[in-house]
């Protein structure tokens, strides 16, 4: 514990963990699943509480308890960056990347919503907006879904006003040229088609099917090899077709990570998730990275974490509305924000990002020691 007493102090920190099934099993490229679990951080101080959230495990919880309460706990509210800074050296044996990192995320978010509801402010207009909106794009279109399911899925978010839509490729390869072709046939010629293998082809075959899918006019392929193979990102960047942008980048848990991932030259744009790396103090950094290296910053999943900082980001262009994490989010937040016409806007008129937790709803998913 520090004490403060010409500040505002971090009086409590409580963490909670919820399991929710997914509605139907889900896979992609390299990945199965069928629940996703969301680590939950309330913070109190000066009377008011902020909340902040990361979907990890239920390893990250248990860090929290263990490392960062204490970490942060009698801090000043005001000084997020003191406390960011205290956590980081908390997990010095845990390690840092992974687990740590998503532990640091669900309470740095926690701790900006709480020093914005302490000055009454929404969360953007502290880290100082410059986007009115962000577009979003529509994420599902998973592998274990039948071309009928895909279709309904992205037929729903064109209706809605959607513009961009993104489908999983890469778990069964033989499939993908019809799975492609059938989602470009539902949304049309004017909506945006990405897809993401999640780094399960190789270096050839990702450029062979970069080729395959620009003939449906896809602008986006994202880890078509592993995230962590900055050469086979490189060489795809170099030789894909005109149009097509390589993405990559939401695995990333501290700066270092997306430091080298520039200077390798392996993206297009860069994909950064505020739940993993460490934070919305992480990841404002990763937008003043962007801005240095005149490239664009698109936010990995979370949608309700995402809105506000990518619109204080200049460099930020979309935030992805993945199908698993909106429906948590509006199952568990009042104030979840509607995508309409294809954008999430921050209401102005709710401090921090605007979310209540609905505990009630959330309490039967909660997970038990």
């Amino acid at each position: 514990m520090v004490a403060n007493s010409t500040g505002i102090p971090i009086e409590q920190i409580d963490v909670s963990a919820y399991v929710m099934p997914t509605d139907f099993p889900e896979s992609d490229g390299t990945h199965e699943w069928n629940n996703t679990t969301l680590v939950l951080v309330e913070a109190l101080a000066g009377g008011k509480k902020g909340i902040g959230f990361t979907y990890s495990s239920l390893a990250a919880a248990t860090l929290v308890h263990e490392a960062l309460i204490d970490a942060v706990k009698g801090r000043d509210a005001m000084a997020v960056t003191a406390s960011w800074l205290s956590m980081v050296r908390a997990v010095g044996n845990p390690g840092r990347p992974g687990i740590a990192s998503t532990a640091i995320a669900a309470v740095d978010n926690a701790l900006w919503d709480l020093k914005a509801r302490i000055l009454d402010l929404p969360l953007v207009t502290l880290l100082g907006q410059v986007h009115e909106a962000i577009p979003v794009y529509g994420s599902g279109g998973f592998t274990s879904y039948s071309i009928a399911r895909l279709e309904d899925q992205f037929a729903g978010w064109m209706s809605s006003g959607f513009g961009m839509v993104k489908m999983k490729v890469g778990r069964y390869p033989e499939d993908d040229f019809n799975r492609v072709k059938a989602a470009r046939r539902v949304i049309g010629t004017g909506g945006e088609l990405l897809v993401d293998a999640d780094g399960a082809y190789s270096r050839k075959e990702a450029l062979a099917y970069a080729r395959q899918f620009s003939d449906f006019g896809v602008t986006w392929f994202e880890e078509p090899v592993a995230s962590d193979d900055l050469e086979g990102l490189h060489l795809i960047r170099d030789r894909a077709p005109a149009g097509m942008n390589i993405v990559a980048g939401e695995y990333g848990y501290d700066l270092s990570y997306f430091r080298q991932m520039l200077q390798a030259g392996a993206v297009d744009v860069l994909q950064a998730d505020a739940t993993r790396c460490a934070g919305i103090t992480e990841f404002m950094r990763v937008g003043a990275l962007c801005e240095a290296h005149s490239l664009p910053l698109s936010a990995h999943t979370a949608p309700s974490i995402h809105a506000h900082p990518c619109c204080a980001l200049a460099r930020a262009v979309n935030v992805e509305y993945f199908y698993d994490h909106a429906r948590i989010e509006r199952m568990f937040f009042d104030g979840v924000l509607d995508p309409i016409g294809g954008v999430l806007r921050p209401d102005l008129s709710r401090p921090g990002m605007g979310l209540e937790f609905k505990r009630s709803d959330a309490e039967r998913f909660a997970a038990r020691a």
